[in-house]
């Protein structure tokens, strides 16, 4: 069977929660691939999910919509429409709305941080003899 991703999958150990149902409902996975495009899910046990969820990403404090193109037990494969999109030459925006979103979040943790050296730097340092 030939390839038809459009970006390599990398291995992945990450916690997620999908969220469907006008995010009335919620249910735990594991991501164990995943690229710019897609990623596969695996749950705890068989989950009935819609054709379209919000997969949640803690670790990358990310969230991203994903439409389910197939299920295999407790594994679901989806893909990343605006993602795609973004991946096409001379495409227009893309996914604007959810990467202005990640590094106005960056910005927000780089403040912290220089806050925090900031105050590191202005502590006196006490020498013990």
């Amino acid at each position: 069977m030939a390839e038809r991703r459009i970006a390599a999958r990398h291995k992945s150990f990450l916690r997620g929660k999908i969220y469907f149902n006008k995010r009335l409902s919620t249910v735990d996975c594991l991501v164990r691939d995943i690229s710019a495009t897609g990623a596969r899910l695996i749950f705890s046990q068989a989950v009935t999910t819609p054709d379209t969820i919000e997969l949640y990403i803690p670790q990358k404090d990310e969230t991203l919509r994903a439409d389910v193109q197939w299920r295999n037990g407790t594994e679901v494969g989806v893909s990343f429409p605006a993602a795609e999109g973004a991946l096409e030459p001379g495409v227009e925006g893309g996914d604007l709305t959810a990467r202005v979103e990640r590094l106005e979040a960056e910005i927000v943790a780089l403040k912290r941080m220089l806050k925090r050296l900031k105050g590191d730097i202005g502590r006196p340092e006490t020498d013990a003899a």
